[in-house]
């Protein structure tokens, strides 16, 4: 299909202001958060992304009321009705699994269908389920259907053998009307858990510590409606910003919690890129020469993974021998056999990869395998000599937010 494709002409400077939305990987977590709400949930800065929508049909397979204007969601749950979820829409979204944690808080059972989402190696979610047990659930597997019960969900404290962002949320929507106190331990500290803390909070709940390595959460007896708006999208942010040091004469990034990708702007200026970083934006002007950088990704506050495959495209730039140590997913590579389709001179190792620059690249038919990938291809083709077909543009669209009308608004020729 014609949407599934991103044509991009590239070899042209760019040049503007492009703003970030709402951070998805926030958003995922907060709409099926509003299901433990007893009254309407109103959410602002949504970004306008395919998994939004796909969350949206799964509110309503629960008979939750969404309405969308502009920018904001508005979810009302009075009428819900706790049905096994087992839509497409959950096969095609890996975050369909916080309505885990939510449901089971909500009614101590839950039916539902096992996720999808990108491909990126082994993602269990043993962490999450164990973490359920540990609240006093059930849990059966049957025929690709998880199912979780409890007689009575009741405190615990539950330490994560991995700091996972998906268990710390999941097990915090599950806590919040478990009776007594639920500490969780080696917590995730990324900042979308402070904010889908921050939400239940304003709904009524009892939640202390995101943000770092131990939450508490003390059960309440019933959560009401609230205000919301998300932080800015950090890794969007981290993808225009490698964008526009990689072809920008000019490019302003309104919109960003700098703080939440320092280790990327610290990497950044390590290559030589010119920024002037701001309150709430950084400017990038055009950079030469750039010097090559060895990065290892870890968990918050460390180089996210999601930014890993994006800088690889920057990395094709730089003068010399970059390196890249992949230390959370470890099978995400596969935008470098994308990326050498296009001219760029990259080896994959066990969990690691080495970029040999500067390389021109070339217009070429390449595909997004996985979002991040997308994002990578994307500034490949705008720093590329001629036209880039990329195939699978449905993961770009999972992410990012307009994508197309923003580039357009920078002067790049895509359609």
């Amino acid at each position: 299909m014609a949407d599934d494709t991103i044509v991009i002409n590239g070899g042209k400077k760019l040049e503007g202001t492009v703003k970030i939305s709402g951070a998805k990987n926030a958003t995922v977590a907060l709409i099926p958060a509003a299901v433990l709400a007893s009254d309407v949930v109103t959410i602002f800065d949504v970004p306008n992304i395919a998994d939004v929508k796909a969350l949206a049909t799964l509110l309503n397979t629960l008979n939750v009321k969404v309405t969308k204007k502009n920018d904001h969601i508005i979810i009302d749950p009075t009428e819900i009705q706790n049905v096994t979820l087992d839509d497409e829409a959950v096969g095609k979204l890996r975050a369909s699994y916080y309505f885990m944690g939510a449901l089971l808080g909500r009614y101590k059972k839950v039916k539902i269908k096992m996720s999808g989402g990108c491909y990126l190696g082994p993602r269990p979610i043993d962490l999450h389920l164990k973490g359920f047990e540990a609240l006093g659930a059930h849990i059966d597997y049957d025929d690709g259907y998880y199912m979780l019960e409890a007689e009575e969900l009741k405190g615990a404290n539950i330490y994560l053998d991995i700091a996972s962002v998906g268990a710390t949320i999941n097990i915090m929507m599950a806590a919040v009307f478990a009776k007594g106190r639920t500490t969780i331990e080696n917590a995730a500290k990324e900042p979308e858990i402070i904010d889908v803390s921050s939400m239940l909070n304003k709904m009524g709940a009892k939640i202390r510590g995101a943000g770092t390595s131990e939450i508490t959460i003390d059960g309440v007896e019933k959560l009401g409606g609230c205000y919301h708006e998300i932080i800015p999208d950090r890794i969007e942010a981290g993808t225009y910003i490698i964008l526009a040091a990689a072809c920008a004469k000019y490019c302003k990034i309104e919109n960003v919690i700098p703080q939440h990708i320092e280790s990327l702007l610290m990497k950044l200026e390590e290559m030589g890129v010119k920024m002037n970083i701001g309150v709430d934006f950084v400017e990038v002007f055009e950079s030469h020469d750039l010097k090559p950088i060895e990065v290892k990704t870890l968990p918050y506050p460390g180089l996210a993974t999601d930014l890993q495959q994006p800088l690889t495209a920057l990395m094709t730039q730089a003068v010399g021998i970059s390196k890249v140590h992949e230390t959370i997913y470890p099978e995400r590579f596969k935008h470098c056999h994308e990326l050498n389709l296009m001219g760029a001179e990259i080896e994959v190792g066990e969990a690691s990869s080495t970029i040999s620059g500067p390389t021109p690249l070339f217009g070429s038919v390449v595909t997004a395998t996985d979002l991040r990938c997308g994002a990578s291809l994307v500034i490949a083709a705008l720093i590329a000599e001629g036209q880039t077909t990329i195939k699978g543009a449905y993961h770009i669209y999972r992410g990012y937010d307009h994508i197309k009308e923003k580039l357009k608004a920078l002067g790049a020729d895509v359609h």
